[in-house]
């Protein structure tokens, strides 16, 4: 007989499923921040193409995402068979690891060819462990969710990988003001990487607090945690309308396509792109893409608590729409020189806030998929290979197809391509599948 589980309190469970999150994203958004940098350092040798470093650095950032689908399984099975707590202290120990790791590594002109190696590594366990990440804190935080909250505790999920893009990107943007372009390339860099550190550590200690000891097994209440079933073997899963977990894997990546998509593209590409290709500074790309993570964070929160009243099919449907009706003009006025800089700042919020309507309702929305003894592992794996196909390949499509055609719109094509194809799926929801209860 499984041995009764005290459930976390939903504050605590809250904190402790949010903070690793944030880790994870704050190394992210540094990365994408200092990727021009990381491109001079490890990939480009005396007299290198600096545009084919950038494309390599990119590629080591959508080899990273392939190990989050790998992450998703192991830590998900680990999440739904053990408990959520130990997935969760033993992704975010290897997330901060390796993180702080690269801010030590040996850069191309010390050890030659091996520094892209090892990065590409140390990218790779952060993927693995990432992976791992989203599943079990999601879980967590809609399973401990009260009554008619579930959107807005899963919200915070998403809010935390604004914080953590806001934390990476101003810190970024911080160096970048402070510091010379010599010293900055030269050390300044790995500042961010290695105050990963300190900030996992605060992570592990309030994950350890969690007195979760073993999974839910049982039916969920509604809006609720799941009970401890001992009556006997569990029914297969099946998913809403029928389909198994597999169905309902690829059903939630045809769902949060356009999130992943368009939040890559103008929240963490945006800007190696705007120096790439439109001639700013690194200072004026850094404030932009802050700018956008303000907008973007500033809508998570409210986004999820409409989704609660409104439903997730509609909060998303309007976020995806927006994007395809405005993704190419808005991109066009940031490259005007007639528009103000006030406009455009304006025009950089508005777009993060657009992401935020698909992400503040997409954590609940995946979690409402899943029976509570596969939650974890299969809306990780949505999740994952959603970011594997159309967020870590964002930057190396962008940037390689920029390159080869010249075209300035292509950002604009592809985050408005991701949420157009996303529609459908989305259609398919019940408008009143949130105020279902979790099974």
């Amino acid at each position: 007989m499984p041995v009764p589980v005290r459930r976390p309190s939903a504050r605590h469970a809250l904190v402790a499923g949010s903070v690793g999150n944030f880790v994870e994203w704050y190394e992210f958004g540094v990365y994408g921040s200092f990727a021009t940098v990381i491109a001079a350092r490890f990939f480009t040798p005396d007299g290198g193409d600096r545009a084919q470093a950038l494309i390599a650095t990119y590629a080591a950032f959508a080899l990273a995402f392939f190990f989050r689908p790998l992450g998703a399984l192991l830590f998900g099975r680990l999440a739904d068979r053990a408990g959520r707590r130990p997935a969760l202290v033993l992704a975010v120990c290897l997330m901060s690891g390796a993180t702080a790791l690269i801010g030590v590594l040996p850069a191309y002109s010390a050890i030659g060819a091996l520094a892209p190696w090892l990065l590409t590594l140390l990218r790779s366990v952060q993927g693995l462990s990432a992976g791992g990440e989203f599943g079990g804190a999601v879980s967590l935080l809609t399973e401990t969710a009260p009554a008619g909250r579930r959107g807005r505790h899963g919200a915070w999920q998403s809010f935390t990988v604004a914080l953590g893009l806001l934390t990476g990107a101003g810190l970024a943007a911080a160096l970048a003001t402070l510091l010379s372009e010599s010293a900055l390339y030269a050390w300044g860099w790995r500042i961010p990487f290695l105050l990963a550190l300190p900030l996992g550590a605060v992570a592990l200690w309030l994950r350890l607090r969690l007195p979760e000891s073993a999974p839910p097994a049982g039916p969920a209440t509604p809006d609720g945690p799941a009970t401890p079933d001992i009556a006997g073997p569990p029914a297969p899963p099946r998913a809403p309308g029928g389909t198994g977990t597999v169905g309902a894997v690829v059903l939630g990546v045809g769902r949060i396509m356009g999130w992943s998509a368009a939040g890559y593209t103008f929240l963490v590409v945006l800007p190696s792109y705007l120096q790439a290709t439109l001639g700013t500074t690194f200072q004026q790309a850094l404030a932009a893409t802050f700018v956008a993570n303000l907008g973007f964070a500033a809508a998570i929160l409210p986004a999820g608590a409409l989704s609660d009243r409104m439903g997730r099919r509609a909060v998303m449907l309007t976020g995806s729409a927006l994007v395809v009706l405005t993704a190419v003009p808005l991109l066009h006025l940031l490259r005007d020189p007639g528009t103000s800089v006030a406009v455009k700042a304006a025009l950089l919020a508005a777009a993060g806030a657009m992401i935020g309507l698909l992400a503040g309702p997409g954590p609940a929305l995946l979690a409402e998929m899943f029976p509570t003894r596969v939650r974890s592992t299969g809306l990780g794996l949505a999740y994952a290979l959603s970011n594997a196909v159309f967020s870590g390949c964002a930057g190396l499509i962008v940037t390689a197809l920029v390159r080869h055609t010249g075209n300035p719109d292509i950002p604009a094509y592809y985050a408005a391509g991701a949420c157009a194809l996303a529609i459908p799926a989305l259609l398919t929801l019940r408008p009143d599948d949130h105020l279902r209860p979790l099974r």
